[in-house]
């Protein structure tokens, strides 16, 4: 069945958030990678991350929210290694003009279930849970507008809170009160970096919690990581902007593990997980580590020819939720 979020169904694989841009539109290259199996059919739709204010970031923008750039200098591939590094700084324009997109208000007339993502860059545990307060709102302003039932995506990968798991709970359970008032349902999306075991099990008691999203990328410099060994550097290519996230085949079994790890320590609602699926099996290891359904992202640049047998094996896939028990492989 995939993922069943207050009655709807989500499918068994979703799109990392931004993989297919603001609106399902994609990007440039996208075209030329078809021929060769890029295909991006029943797999469900995850809009890019928008904050509530427009944000510059490290990619510039079109007048259509598209990369300006062919190839932005803030994404660093490495396709033979499967690994992507990225700073792009949550370039977005506002989640009020990707609401009242002038010419058809594109999310408010897809069919089918799909997410928007959402995320909150305030300086202060205050500034953020100010600013979800004003998405919320917006959100709740246009729901009744949306034909197809849809949910929301609460970015909360930072490690704004310095992995303190009192400090973590405290501000995602406040904005998940917050939250609530959009009136559907919420996945708040965490990095493995920043989200201790412990933290969790408490948010998963919060009735606005429909399911957790994990992981987002790793920081650069990560202690988790043998960078040297991984990059061939200590220091990142991407240094001037950050240093950047890492995405790509390192990630799986990080993740898997940790997925692992919560479902052995009693965690019951569904869980979204992703990092590193270059091919059909690494689904399946998501799903024997006790994932509730996966989400694609890099693969779609790193191993485009995989995409769509991708999507149709983890749609055939049996996911079960609340298992306990099982082994990150």
């Amino acid at each position: 069945m995939g993922l069943i979020l207050r009655g709807n169904n989500y499918g068994g694989i979703l799109g990392a958030s931004g993989v297919q841009g603001f609106f399902g539109e994609g990007y440039w290259y996208h075209r030329y990678l078809k021929p060769w199996g890029l295909n991006f059919e029943d797999m469900t739709f995850v809009a890019k991350t928008a904050t509530y204010a427009a944000r510059e970031g490290n990619m510039p923008l079109t007048p259509e929210y598209t990369p300006q750039e062919r190839f932005p200098e803030c994404i660093g591939l490495n396709p033979i290694s499967g690994l992507v590094l990225n700073a792009v700084g949550l370039s977005n324009p506002g989640l009020e003009a990707l609401l009242e997109e002038p010419t058809s208000r594109k999310w408010q007339q897809r069919t089918k279930p799909f997410m928007i993502s959402v995320a909150s860059l305030g300086s202060t545990p205050q500034a953020r849970v100010d600013e979800m307060r004003k998405i919320a709102a917006l959100i709740a302003e246009h729901r009744d507008s949306f034909r197809a039932p849809f949910g929301v995506q609460i970015n909360l990968s930072c490690p704004n809170t310095e992995e303190d798991p009192r400090e973590l709970v405290r501000e995602s359970w406040d904005i998940l009160t917050i939250m609530s008032e959009a009136g559907v349902p919420l996945m708040p999306k965490y990095s493995i970096d920043s989200a201790p075991i412990e933290a969790m099990l408490e948010l998963q008691q919060h009735p606005a919690c429909d399911a957790i999203c994990v992981s987002n990328t790793l920081p650069f410099g990560w202690d988790g990581i043998d960078w040297k060994h991984v990059l061939g550097s200590d220091k990142s290519p991407l240094a001037h902007l950050g240093g950047g996230g890492l995405s790509g085949k390192v990630l799986l079994p990080l993740v898997c593990k940790w997925i692992a790890r919560l479902r052995e320590a009693g965690f019951t609602k569904p869980i979204n997980g992703g990092g590193g699926i270059l091919s059909a099996k690494d689904a399946e290891r998501y799903r024997d580590a006790g994932a509730s359904s996966v989400f694609l992202g890099s693969v779609a640049f790193l191993r485009p020819w995989r995409s769509k047998g991708i999507i149709a094996h983890a749609n055939t896939l049996t996911w079960e939720e609340g298992v306990v028990g099982r082994a990150a492989r």
